[in-house]
């Protein structure tokens, strides 16, 4: 703790000083903070006592040695899968340019060449732009619980663009209608429940046929699969079935009469998965695997799997739904995802809304 001392002005305030060293040539320096009262001035001055930078606080530790204290202390809140993400990109971007580095040795413009030589290496803005919130996430910690000086503070990260999600048009969605009605199996159900449900494909393979209620025509939303890296320096992975990413995305859906239709064809016993029809559920890749083929075969253009949930959301749209309800089927937390990410406007539909023109002519 600096020294201070507390004393009432002539003008009626009260001012605390505190000592921050000396200067070069051997002068103390001071700082003051002022208040209407002593316990103001004084409250105003603790907090940049706890937050004052100590030269000598962890200089041994490394940025790496930090990563894995920051990590343990926050594994008990994050999912697995989350754990697994953070390790990936610390392992993968991070410790090769830092890793060694002291964490207090860090500087401001480091990081910004970093960002910059990861963008021309080819990772997207928005990528480059996660490893450094990451990066902040440390360094939060490490000013919290050691009092070093947070470089990350301040930094700008790189301007995220929308990414650009390709959809099918209205005479491109008939097509790939009609051949699921012509080529109806366990994969164009789940093309199915996708394009007219929004489900995401790890929620589609995770989804046992226990998950839909025949009586009141309901799916529910519990769990999703997804394969990740395994922490055992090497790069092997694992498949694991876990709860949906937010409590938002546990959620139940209605089932439209043209998917209920395929489900009742399809209906299997409760404890096997929907798409791979055993106590063995179909992997996210693989289902994305079939797609592209049955694309393939139905002379479609290539699009991933989520483009899907993109097209349920903006035929939705188109259709009349209100936003709330459709960020509810979607899972989302907010509205403003809804709309900022998952509703796209058609050439089809940017024509139908100018033709409306004709009216005020």
């Amino acid at each position: 703790m600096k020294k201070k001392s507390t004393y009432y002005r002539k003008d009626g305030r009260w001012e605390c000083r505190i000592m921050l060293g000396k200067d070069k040539t051997g002068k103390r320096k001071f700082q003051s903070f002022y208040g209407k009262t002593r316990e103001e001035a004084e409250s105003k001055a603790i907090r940049p006592q706890e937050n004052s930078i100590d030269e000598h606080a962890i200089t041994e530790m490394t940025v790496r040695e930090l990563t894995a204290e920051w990590l343990l202390s926050i594994s008990s809140g994050i999912r697995e899968s989350t754990k697994a993400n953070y390790r990936m990109k610390t392992e993968k971007h991070l410790f090769p340019v830092f890793g060694d580095r002291p964490c207090c040795s860090l500087r401001a413009k480091d990081v910004y060449v970093f960002v910059e030589n990861k963008l021309k290496s080819g990772l997207s803005p928005r990528y480059v732009s996660d490893i450094i919130v990451l990066l902040k996430s440390i360094f939060r910690y490490a000013s919290r619980t050691y009092h070093i000086h947070n470089v990350l503070d301040g930094i700008t990260l790189p301007k995220k663009g929308r990414p650009e999600i390709k959809i099918f048009t209205n005479d491109e969605q008939k097509i790939l209608e009609r051949y699921i009605g012509k080529n109806q199996n366990l994969t164009t159900l789940g093309i199915s429940i996708s394009m007219y449900m929004g489900l995401r494909i790890g929620e589609l393979c995770a989804l046992k046929w226990s998950d839909i209620d025949f009586e009141k025509r309901i799916l529910t939303v519990s769990h999703t699969l997804q394969r990740i890296q395994t922490h055992s320096g090497s790069k092997r992975t694992k498949l694991i079935l876990s709860e949906p990413k937010s409590s938002s995305s546990k959620r139940e859906i209605p089932i439209p009469d043209c998917v209920f239709k395929i489900m009742e064809t399809f209906r299997d016993s409760e404890h096997f998965y929907v798409l791979s029809g055993s106590r063995i559920p179909i992997e996210p890749r693989n289902l994305q695997y079939r797609f592209k083929r049955i694309l393939q075969n139905a002379d479609l253009p290539s699009v991933h799997f989520h483009s899907l949930r993109h097209l349920f959301a903006t035929n939705s749209i188109a259709l009349g739904f209100d936003v709330k309800t459709l960020s509810e089927l979607l899972g989302h937390s907010s509205v403003e995802i809804t709309l900022s990410r998952y509703v796209h406007s058609s050439i089809e539909r940017k024509r139908a809304c100018m033709d409306l023109m004709k009216s005020v002519a």
